[in-house]
């Protein structure tokens, strides 16, 4: 099944387009929307969450980047701090001239 674009879902998506974009049930990407993780709006007389497309794109944006920021912490937790400052603590740690 071929993924739906953006021009064909519109600029705002229901909790449903939202669940099938991120591989979650509606009702996870209800918790994220309601922890303030995810902004939406309401609309309409009975409320009914939506979330700008543009604002999915960046909340994706930011999840890759937290990944990207987390493997890196932990690839440090690990790293001998020599590796984590290179050349310069060996500079600044010798005798003055």
């Amino acid at each position: 099944m071929t993924e739906p674009t953006a021009d064909a879902l519109g600029r705002f998506l229901t909790l449903t387009d939202v669940a099938e974009v991120l591989s979650l049930n509606a009702a996870e990407v209800l918790a994220l929307v309601r922890s303030g993780e995810l902004p939406a709006i309401r609309l309409g007389a009975i409320g009914q969450w939506r979330v700008e497309h543009a604002v999915l794109e960046s909340f994706i944006a930011d999840k890759y980047d937290e990944s990207r920021r987390m493997a890196l912490w932990n690839e440090a937790e690990y790293a001998d701090v020599a590796e984590l400052f290179g050349d310069q603590r060996r500079r600044s740690g010798g005798s003055s001239t």
